[in-house]
Parts: structure tokens; sequence; C-alpha cells
């Protein structure tokens, strides 16, 4: 026997350096400060916002539901001047998504705050209890600070910016409320992208993320599915959802990823780790990681995320599908170093959508926020099924266009970068990539069964009477939703 494969092994710190090019210019912020509209303003954009969804015959999806779930109070936050996440790229996603008229197609919900009980059905209540009670700092520690960091929490990675508490419990409240939508039938694909932050661990920040909202999406998912596919797309590891589920075969987990583990955060995801190493451990085989090297192109990224998804759900046979859409992996991010275009970003949502099960879409990384924007904006045109009735040119009237730079939502290779990335990853070693995932897949059972007995707990309770009021409120706010649906706006017409 292996004992090893049994022994605790503590989680790896993540304090690999990211490697910002500060110097090039391509990576700057186009710094323009953001305004806030007035009621005014805000009557005209929604009037050009209807306008837009008649013209582009943005209407809702027939045969399936999809739902967005979202907070504004989240873009408010600042995690640094200096710091590469920055919020507010939530607001450019909202920008677009409704300039182009798509809330027209999907149910819209402005979730709640995620209760402390949630987040402690992942997270450790002592990690949770100094996440809400430490003092924001207004300037990270340097590595020489002769204050000890707690939890990974106070440097440069995971600052204590003021209102992270709030911050950390909106972003797992709009993906809990997607999982909660999709076990309760009352969505087919449900969009969160104030979530995805997928490196958290159970006592311990890392990567920008303080909370696992993908874990705790998917123990809620567990509740109902037997098996829950979870995929990556983010330019770095997904370690933190992987080591979660370690050890079960009811989560598959699938990274894309750059891998260079000695400059590259975290460092973690080769080849060959694939989970436990002892047979016996039911987690064996159902990691399955996608080490990439810098400069990939859309159509080497493609036709490998097809082979490899689609070999996984013929073996796995996913009944729910969790995908990470981090956008870090698009060409001119901050911190990426891929060539992937907005096209093949989102032909990976599109291959997804194609299998036919629930699935829910996270955000995650994405470091150059104009980007983000317009593959989260694009990935939620494919989920409504109107990527094709678009136009490629951004609407005049959305706001902030500015920002965009260009006014094209696929900016080209050389619109993003000087030039292209070198590429190095060979056609010899995508080839080698493919056959190792075969190989794994062999080991895994088809539909492994499972027992009621470790369907986990509920998070919580879905709180029917919080969630109900909350509804009522909005709805009493908003008397112009009930005008908008009684218009028919969003409803596919009988020829």
């Amino acid at each position: 026997m292996d004992i090893d494969a049994y022994r605790y092994r503590p989680p790896k710190t993540n304090y690999l350096p990211h490697n910002i090019e500060i110097d090039d210019p391509l990576v700057q912020e186009y710094d323009i400060p953001l305004a806030k509209a007035d009621d005014r303003e805000n009557a005209i954009f929604f009037s050009k916002m209807k306008m837009a969804a008649q013209e582009y015959n943005i209407v809702r999806p027939k045969g399936y539901t999809v739902s967005y779930h979202a907070t504004d109070e989240m873009e408010k936050h600042h995690f640094g001047q200096t710091h590469p996440m920055k919020p507010w790229r939530l607001t450019l996603t909202k920008s677009l998504v409704t300039s182009y008229g798509m809330p027209f197609a999907m149910d819209n919900y402005n979730t709640r705050h995620a209760t402390y009980e949630e987040l402690n059905a992942f997270h450790s209540s002592d990690y949770l209890d100094y996440l809400a009670t430490a003092a924001p700092e207004d300037q990270p520690r340097d590595q020489d600070s002769e204050k000890e960091p707690k939890f990974n929490l106070g440097g440069s990675d995971c600052p204590l910016f003021h209102g992270l508490y709030d911050y950390c419990s909106m972003s797992a409240g709009t993906s809990l409320d997607a999982a909660r939508k999709i076990c309760n039938k009352q969505s087919d694909i449900a969009i969160a992208w104030g979530g995805g932050l997928h490196h958290a661990k159970k006592s311990e920040a890392s990567g920008f993320c303080y909370i696992n909202d993908i874990v705790l999406a998917i123990l809620q998912l567990l509740r109902l599915y037997p098996r829950v596919l979870y995929i990556d797309i983010d330019v770095h590891h997904g370690d933190g959802v992987e080591e979660a589920f370690y050890s079960t075969d009811r989560v598959m987990t699938v990274s894309f990823h750059k891998y260079h583990p000695e400059t590259f955060f975290p460092g973690t995801g080769g080849l060959e780790d694939n989970g436990p190493k002892s047979e016996h451990n039911p987690g064996a085989h159902h990691a399955i990681n996608i080490p990439l090297n810098d400069g990939i192109t859309d159509e080497q990224y493609e036709n490998l995320f097809k082979t490899v998804i689609g070999s996984v759900n013929e073996r796995f046979r996913p009944s729910a599908i969790a995908l990470q859409c981090g956008a870090d992996s698009l060409a001119g991010d901050r911190l990426g170093r891929f060539n992937l275009r907005v096209q093949g970003h989102g032909a990976c949502v599109r291959y997804c959508k194609s299998l036919g099960v629930p699935m829910i879409l996270f955000g995650g990384g994405g470091y150059t926020p104009r980007n983000v924007a317009r593959a989260w904006a694009y990935e939620t045109s494919i989920a409504i099924g109107a990527e094709a009735s678009i136009p490629s040119t951004i609407p005049e009237h959305a706001p902030w266009r500015s920002h965009f730079i260009h006014d094209t939502l696929f900016p080209t290779l050389s619109q993003s970068l000087s030039e292209p990335r070198n590429n190095r990853n060979t056609e010899k070693r995508l080839r080698e990539i493919v056959a190792h995932v075969n190989e794994q897949l062999r080991f895994v059972q088809h539909a492994p069964s499972v027992q009621n007995s470790i369907i986990p707990p509920d998070l919580g309770g879905i709180r029917d009477d919080v969630e109900d009021r909350l509804k009522e409120e909005n709805e009493a706010h908003n008397e112009g939703l009930r005008k908008t649906r009684e218009e028919g706006l969003g409803q596919a017409m009988e020829l």
C-alpha cells in the first residue's frame, strides 16, 4: 500500500511571480474615469437598448432558458491603484451586454450577498472570521514587511482592501444564485461573470481570489446532479477547484492553462498531475490538466478543446457543466501571453453549449478590461443564440465606448498586440497531450454511480422567504419591468 498517497499534504503556497511587464505600452490601462449617468440619461439609454433588441432580433431562445446573475455593488470595489484586478471590467461587460439588447432574452437576477453559513460550506470558520474582521490596509505589504501575512492576506496579490468581505460575499452570491436556478430548473444556462475565482483554498487566499465561489456552486449542483464537469479556460491553472474535489469521482476537473512552474503562477497543473496516485482513491484520474506554452492560436486551442472535452464528455457523462471563462487567455492581456482572439475563446462556450447539459458560465481572470468585456459579452450572445445576429461594431450608444479604443467586438491580433506572441506549441506536443488525456480516461468508469448518503448538505437553505422579498422589492422599484414585458420585447414572433 502507498501510505504517502493518504498522508496529509498542505496546499502549495502560491507566491511565484506573475511577471507583469510594466514597461509594455500594450498592456497599460486606457485611463478614462467612468462617469455615472443620471435618470434622464438612463431613460434615453433604455430606449436605445429596446431599439437595438428589435433591430438585432434579440429574442428569448426556444427550448431552453438563460439567466444572468449580477449585483451592481461589486463593480464599485477597488483592489488598489496598481493591482491588475479591476472590478469595473464588470461595468464594461454590462455596457456591451445591455447595448446589444441581450437582457430581453434572459431572466435577469439582482443577486443577494452569500451568508456566512453559505461560505462556511467550504471555507473554514477561522478564515472567514479573519476575512470579515481584518482591518483594511491602504498599501499592500511588501516581502520585507515584519508583519507576517495571515491566511496569505495583505500582500500584493491578495490585499486587504476596503469592503473586502462584502465583495467576496457578493461574488459568491452571484454564483450560488446561478447554481440554485439550475437546480430548481428555472434556468438551463446560468451566467455569473462576477464569479470564477478559482485559486482560493479552504483556509487561504491566493492569486487575487479570496472565496472560491466555483466550489460553493458545484457543491450546490451536487445536491441534484450526480456528476459535474468543471472546465477552466483561464490562462492560470484552476488549482483551488482541483484541490477541493481532489478525492471524489463525482467531479472531473479539466484545466487548460499556461504551465511554466518556475516563472508563472501558480506553478501547478502539469500533464502528469491527474489526481491522487493511489488507484484506491475515487478521485484518481479525475483531474485532467492541459499545460500550454505561450502563443497558442485560435485554431490550435479550439481543436484541442473540442478533442479533449469531447473525449471527457463521452467517458465521464457529466450531468452538469461548470465552465470558468477566464479572459486572461486572450491576446493582449496584462498577464497572459496567448494569441487567442474573442472568437477562439467563445468557441469553447459554443461547444460546451452544444453538449446539451445544464451549464453555469463563470467569469475569472482577465486584466485588460476592454477585452474581458468583449469576450464575456460575446459569450453571453452565444448563450442566448444571438452570436450571428449581433453586429461586430460596438453600438454607438454603448456607455464608455471610448474605453474600447477600437470600435469592433472582435479586435485583430495586430489591434491587441504590436505583433503576435511567438507560438511555442508544436503540433507534436499537442498530439502528445491528447494521447495522455485519452490514456487517463481509460481508467475512468463510465457514469460512476452515486449514493444518496454522500450528497452534501444544503448550503444554509435556499431561504425562499428572503429571495421572494427581494424579488418583490425589485419589481416594485422597477415598474418599467412590467411594462416592458407587456410590450413583448424579447419574445419570438410567430410567422
